[in-house]
């Protein structure tokens, strides 16, 4: 496994207020932005993942997973494209 370097430029109270917090935690400053900025990511990348439903909606919403799909060529389509991963 390689490191990838991230070198990002900040205003020095910017790197004094992240070394404080840091260090409130017993971590170095590339400790703690990696975990921040992967805790952030993560967050960015669930919410586009899971959404809330009420009951009513939710019903709605498994009625319509539960239908027969009808044919279509743009589905047909889409169903027939080597997966990148399979190749």
């Amino acid at each position: 496994m390689h490191d990838a370097a991230i070198n990002l430029r900040v205003l020095p109270e910017q790197r004094d207020l992240i070394d404080r917090a840091a260090s409130l935690l017993g971590k170095n400053r590339s400790d703690f932005m990696l975990e921040a900025a992967c805790e952030r990511a993560q967050v960015v990348v669930l919410d586009q993942v899971f959404f809330g439903l009420d009951e009513k909606k939710f019903d709605q919403f498994m009625t319509q997973l539960d239908a027969p799909i009808e044919p279509n060529p743009g589905l047909q389509r889409l169903l027939s494209v080597e997966l990148t991963w399979e190749k």
